[in-house]
């Protein structure tokens, strides 16, 4: 795997799933982890959350998109690491958190962030999905993704049903 891969992959393990993506975000390690774990700013780009900032601690999401029912989206869990970003020299954090959602098998998702110079690499992990599902969330992952970016980058955040429709193909 290079610095940045554009689209995750999958590694099957029997009946479970695990979907990567690595991304190289050209920002520093702080900014990185507001986005993911501040509410205000994941509003932004993915949806509503509510999140107990400490392991242990509840977390609750509702996602903007996909159009689908708001019981069939939301996701509710656990947080199981809670490491923000501290101290100098080669830093690390982790945010990782059981993912309990009606319409999928429960897994484990996890954000890496591994400073890299004046930018982060972040690593993230989607496990325990079910071979069909996880080939369905690739493209909607890649698509939020893409929305931590542009919001990174203080751009417009782009359209997640139309960057899914641009992304799907490469999936298949």
């Amino acid at each position: 795997m290079t610095v940045d891969d554009r689209l995750g992959h999958l590694d099957v393990h029997g009946e479970s799933v695990t979907m990567t993506f690595r991304r190289r975000l050209p920002y520093p390690i702080e900014a990185v982890w507001n986005a993911i774990t501040d509410p205000d700013a994941r509003e932004t780009w993915f949806g509503t959350t509510t999140i107990e900032p400490l392991a242990g601690g509840a977390i609750a999401m509702l996602p903007h998109d996909p159009p689908v029912p708001p019981d069939a989206k939301r996701m509710t869990g656990t947080i199981l690491t809670w490491q923000p970003p501290s101290g100098a020299g080669n830093r690390t954090a982790v945010l990782e958190h059981e993912w309990h959602q009606r319409i999928v098998e429960a897994g484990v998702v996890r954000y890496e962030l591994t400073e890299d110079g004046d930018a982060t690499v972040l690593v993230f992990t989607h496990h325990g999905l079910g071979l069909r599902n996880a080939q369905g969330f690739l493209p909607g992952t890649h698509a939020f993704l893409d929305r931590l970016t542009a919001h990174l980058a203080a751009e417009d955040i782009p359209n997640w049903n139309r960057l899914y429709e641009l992304l799907a193909p490469a999936y298949r």
